[in-house]
């Protein structure tokens, strides 16, 4: 039975998976789905691998004092240290985020964080973060704002998308 979503932090219905799915029809981009058990690590989801080509992305939803957010995907085997990767953002002290700002801001529930979540931040409070190996990859994998469910697309296309929703991310080339 599907959860009912809370509203966004503006008051809106948060889009789901067919409105991502339609989101990506209309930009024109390739994309293919695969459906499995709900996961919320990436340990869990190394058991797909052998199923699903491609790079794999750990998904972070953190922010700082300032209440300045952001969502980092990178290569799902990276250890990230918050520190360093505050450093990198051009911030300081970076925390993550409540599952009341992941729902209020993105729309998702936790182990559902992906870049494409942005769809849901029609307010452009969130910035998007990637990693710069991550993007080099070809093709990715991400969640399609529903952890039971595996979304592959070419990075071209990412990136296309990210664009067309005015998130246009930074690239960082981690340690």
């Amino acid at each position: 039975m599907p959860h009912t979503q809370p509203p966004l932090i503006d008051g809106g219905k948060p889009r789901g998976t067919a409105d991502l799915m339609s989101r990506l029809d209309e930009l024109g981009i390739a994309h293919s789905t695969m459906e499995h058990a709900p996961v919320f690590t990436v340990e869990e989801a190394r058991r797909l691998r052998g199923r699903i080509d491609g790079a794999h992305s750990k998904n972070l939803f953190v922010r700082d004092k300032k209440e300045n957010h952001w969502l980092v995907s990178c290569l799902s085997e990276r250890r990230v240290d918050l520190k360093w990767l505050a450093g990198a953002l051009g911030t300081k002290r970076l925390t993550f985020c409540s599952e009341r700002r992941l729902t209020g801001y993105l729309g998702i529930r936790r182990g559902a964080v992906s870049p494409f979540a942005i769809l849901n931040d029609v307010g452009g409070v969130v910035r998007v973060a990637l990693d710069a190996e991550l993007v080099e990859a070809e093709p990715l994998n991400f969640h399609p704002l529903d952890n039971s469910k595996t979304t592959t697309i070419s990075r071209a296309g990412l990136l296309r998308f990210l664009e067309a929703e005015g998130h246009a991310p930074l690239i960082v080339r981690f340690p």
